[in-house]
């Protein structure tokens, strides 16, 4: 059975579930979550998507998203989705949310209610290839500059999170 996403209206508000592709194709909001994983040097540990993703493959983003299961909490969420893609687990923190509308050649549109959440971990992670090409730790300051200069790079997600939220992840 396909995944299903949990719609919301604006604030947040489960309004039903459907197939995650037919959300995406008729552009409806529904919500999601997006984690950053931080070490003791302040780096964040980025993700980048395997090559056979529907969307955005081989781009760089966040440590790891995804979307909620009906029913489970957002930090439920962020900690299995963590462990299905990065192969560790790491308490995490949940620092703001934001709404987000981003269409792709693929005629996809991500419209995402995304709750953002930080945690930390130390050690290199055990991706799953499935769903992770590669990782890296950067500094949040490094990561701005080279969105900058090589912005097809980086997933569209991505991106907004960093231009509307740079500071709330700098100080969180």
């Amino acid at each position: 059975m396909e995944e299903q996403v949990v719609l919301v209206d604006r604030n947040d508000n489960q309004i039903g579930l459907m197939p995650k592709m037919e959300a995406h194709e008729k552009a409806l909001l529904h919500r999601a979550f997006s984690v950053f994983i931080f070490n003791k040097k302040g780096e964040l540990m980025l993700q980048q998507r395997a090559a056979h993703k529907y969307h955005s493959p081989m781009l760089w983003t966040n440590t790891c998203c995804s979307h909620q299961r009906n029913g489970e909490s957002n930090l439920e969420a962020g900690k299995r989705r963590l462990q299905e893609e990065m192969g560790f687990f790491a308490d995490l923190k949940e620092v703001f949310s934001f709404i987000y509308k981003a269409p792709f050649d693929n005629g996809l549109t991500e419209h995402e209610l995304d709750h953002v959440m930080i945690g930390s971990y130390e050690d290199a992670p055990n991706i799953n290839k499935e769903e992770v090409e590669d990782y890296k730790w950067m500094l949040l300051d490094d990561v701005k500059l080279d969105i900058e200069k090589n912005p097809s790079e980086y997933t569209e997600w991505f991106k907004i999170i960093f231009e509307k939220s740079f500071e709330k992840l700098a100080n969180a």
